[in-house]
């Protein structure tokens, strides 16, 4: 990501974080066990007015090839937007490029395949790294190629979410999901300075290769 659009995302997150009161973890691997590893069956959570932090861990077993795929659902309450997932300290990257997969999916279920090639099917989607540590990764998500795509925050609804390393080892992650009223200046902004940006980096450019391992 280069540092003009890494600036306009970190101004407009400030801001966000600004119309929402705090929060708090929701949902720790280490504490409350291994989040579902079915987009069938996720790990239901409840987020509040807020900041609601999850803390996991993904990866691929070397012996076995088995990946950690983690699933968790919840519903924004009417009223309110997700207006934020910002990649939070501590978060490891694996393989030669660095990044994980993060999808979301409208609904209470994973659908897409663990097979697939393609985004069909999920609402938006994005290989994030170190690099996102601090930056809201929602309006990338929203521009996951082959994906349905959005733009702005996600409304009120229900929406299921995908974490995957597929890369061999283990790395942690946490994910800090921002739920509050958002002001639309603040998210013209973003998006129009974003979307002027997006030629500029490379980074972009290797997002759009699905389930990159």
């Amino acid at each position: 990501m280069t540092s003009s659009i890494r600036s306009i995302v970190l101004l407009a997150t400030a801001f966000l974080y600004g119309m929402a009161a705090h929060g708090d973890t929701i949902y720790n691997e280490s504490v409350s066990g291994d989040l579902s590893n079915s987009g069938l069956t996720p790990t239901a959570l409840t987020v509040l007015l807020g900041s609601n932090d999850v803390f996991g861990s993904t990866g691929k077993d070397a012996t076995t090839g088995t990946i950690d795929r983690d699933y968790f659902t919840f519903t924004v309450p009417q009223g309110l937007y997700l207006t934020a997932i910002t990649v939070l300290p501590g978060t490891e990257t694996l393989g030669t490029l660095g990044d994980s997969f993060l999808g979301v999916e409208s609904g209470s279920q994973v659908t897409v395949s663990t097979s697939a090639t393609t985004a069909a099917g999920l609402l938006g989607w994005d290989h994030y790294g170190t690099d996102d540590i601090g930056v809201n990764i929602l309006p990338l998500m929203g521009m996951g190629v082959g994906a349905t795509g959005f733009t702005g925050p996600l409304p009120a609804g229900t929406y299921s979410f995908w974490v995957q390393e597929a890369s061999v080892g283990t790395v942690p992650y946490g994910l800090e999901f921002t739920v509050a009223t958002p002001e639309p200046a603040t998210w013209t902004m973003l998006l129009t300075g974003m979307t002027a940006l997006a030629g500029m980096t490379g980074r972009r450019a290797a997002r759009s290769h699905f389930f990159r391992a």
